[in-house]
């Protein structure tokens, strides 16, 4: 149970201490704050960058259960499963 208490102040104090949880360095904000209105910013490459980082385990998690997938695409479109097309 102490556990479970200790998790929850770990949370409450993420969310009521937003300063602690910024993750860049200040370099890296200074670049991204200065350069943002620019055609081709740095802030650009980063937001590139956290995009391709946040796709990548959606696309390997849609990889490794793509069969598991396939067969729950075919029961929502209600058609008969093969075994032989898995």
């Amino acid at each position: 149970m102490k556990k479970h208490y200790f998790i929850l102040l770990i949370l409450v104090a993420l969310v009521l201490l937003p300063s602690i949880t910024e993750a860049q360095c200040a370099m890296c904000k200074a670049s991204v704050e200065s350069s943002q209105g620019q055609k081709n910013s740095v802030a650009g490459g980063i937001n590139q960058g956290i995009l391709y980082l946040m796709a990548v385990p959606y696309l390997l998690l849609a990889f490794i259960f793509r069969k598991q997938l396939v067969t729950v695409w075919r029961v929502i479109r209600k058609k008969p499963v093969a075994e032989e097309d898995l």
